[in-house]
């Protein structure tokens, strides 16, 4: 009787120890410091919910467990480096060229045609810094032509006349990539604005919505988003207006001789896709932080006296502008404009004293590293100069914002920013709108959470 009664003990203790460990809310991913999940299907998807943004989630998480964190998404554990230390070790054995796809993939079951082997990737990425590069050498002078309409608008303004950032630097981009990506028939105000209306229902509710995560979690998960008949018959139009539209481009850009447009070199590959290119938030927050200093703006306008002279900025002079770069790079870091990448671990791998299983989801919370007081001085503070130290230059490229790692994508919006700086900051000054709070809004893009604004005067 003794004997079945230590029996009977000894297994409800092993049972109850198996529940604990097997049910999903009482253990950790793979034993890496961070939350148990908080429901049983969704992970801790609410607490992501909860606070805002990933972006938020991540510097919660960050400050609790430390520079390695993990969390649930679902029933998925999923692992987030925090600072630059730890992700040195993670990043050389696990490139991949796009962050997005990666997470979406990983987390929804997600399929793109983008998304190949090794082989396709690698072909992919030459083939769009190869597109670019020439875009900007074939295009240059029709980039330069929008800023300086730009900026002759804004010098016919009276000082006291508030500009809307936001709105007048997402009409820059939107005249620059579409004529760039997609040929000089995008010169129609009209066919710009339909085709930017449509790219906006397709992606800006998922890059840029408060509620990103909840969109995903519950609209994908359990099938919501197909159960409402309206939002899934806005997207399926935006949807087939879009496809209509670079349809008729691709036909009529197959007759061209001469190659110009980002789009041609797609045709010329075996890639179909065109992405629309990231330029506003780069020159949104730019100016916005030029406009917060005045120091800031007299080095910069006498860099560009020196290397420029009376000159129009030109291509082959911008890699002499260092200090202008200085800018973007600290215009990046300090609106953390990229707050979150994503690799998928493709073999078990170790971060410090922590093992990495196979086919986990490693976030690089690179909003908060571009804020760790131990990688930056002074963090929070606006300060270029600070890219004049090697080590500051070294993290930055370590985190794919410079050097031979940098996406295509951002060059391009960087060359783009450039052109405008280089025009504006020699004609006017801008000055910041006294009382107003630039809130940021991070999900995936680091964006203003409301219009931003600024008034302008012309320099004597």
């Amino acid at each position: 009787m003794l004997d079945f009664a230590i029996f009977a003990v000894t297994f409800v203790i092993i049972l109850v120890g198996a529940v604990l460990y097997l049910y999903p809310s009482s253990r950790r991913a793979s034993g890496i410091p961070g939350l148990n999940p908080t429901d049983e299907k969704d992970g801790n998807l609410q607490d992501i919910v909860n606070k805002g943004s990933l972006h938020e989630f991540l510097v919660s998480l960050h400050q609790r467990f430390g520079s390695v964190a993990s969390f649930w998404f679902g029933g998925r554990p999923v692992v987030s480096l925090g600072s630059v230390h730890q992700l040195r070790q993670h990043i050389n054995p696990n490139h991949t060229t796009d962050s997005f796809e990666t997470m979406l993939k990983s987390l929804l079951g997600y399929q793109s045609g983008m998304v190949g082997g090794a082989a396709e990737t690698m072909m992919r990425k030459k083939v769009y810094e190869s597109g670019i590069n020439n875009t900007l050498t074939n295009n240059f002078p029709l980039v330069l032509k929008l800023s300086e309409e730009l900026v002759g608008k804004w010098k016919a303004f009276p000082d006291s006349q508030h500009t809307p950032l936001c709105a007048h630097l997402l009409g820059l981009a939107m005249k620059t990539v579409t004529q760039l990506a997609l040929g000089e028939s995008f010169r129609d105000d009209a066919k710009v604005l339909s085709f930017c209306k449509n790219h906006d229902a397709l992606f800006f509710p998922l890059l840029l919505t408060r509620q990103i995560w909840s969109e995903i979690g519950k609209g994908y998960l359990d099938g919501s988003l197909e159960k409402s008949s309206s939002r899934k018959g806005h997207y399926e139009k935006a949807l087939s207006e879009m496809e209509s539209v670079l349809l008729s481009v691709a036909k009529e850009r197959k007759g061209q001789r001469k190659q110009t447009a980002f789009v041609d070199t797609l045709l010329q590959s075996s890639l179909t896709d065109v992405k629309m290119l990231c330029v506003t938030p780069v020159c949104v927050w730019a100016l916005h932080f030029l406009s917060t200093s005045e120091e800031v703006q007299d080095k910069l306008y006498q860099e560009l006296e020196e290397v420029l002279g009376s000159d129009p900025v030109s291509l082959d002079k911008i890699p002499q502008l260092r200090y202008c770069q200085q800018v973007l790079n600290e215009t990046v870091r300090t609106a953390k404009l990229t707050p979150i990448a994503a690799r998928l671990q493709g073999v078990e791998g170790k971060v410090d004293q922590h093992v990495i299983p196979k086919e986990t989801l490693v976030i690089y919370a690179l909003g908060v590293v571009l804020q760790d007081s131990d990688t930056w001085s002074t963090p929070y503070r606006f300060d270029p100069d600070r890219f004049e130290e090697e080590s500051a230059r070294k993290s930055f490229c370590l985190l794919g914002f410079s050097g031979n790692q940098t996406c295509p994508e951002l060059r391009f919006a960087y060359t783009v920013a450039t052109v405008l700086l280089s025009t504006l900051v020699r004609q006017l000054k801008l000055h910041q709108l006294k009382g107003q709070v630039m809130e940021v809004r991070s999900e995936l893009v680091s964006t203003p959470k409301d219009e931003t604004w600024i008034t302008v005067s012309r320099k004597d």
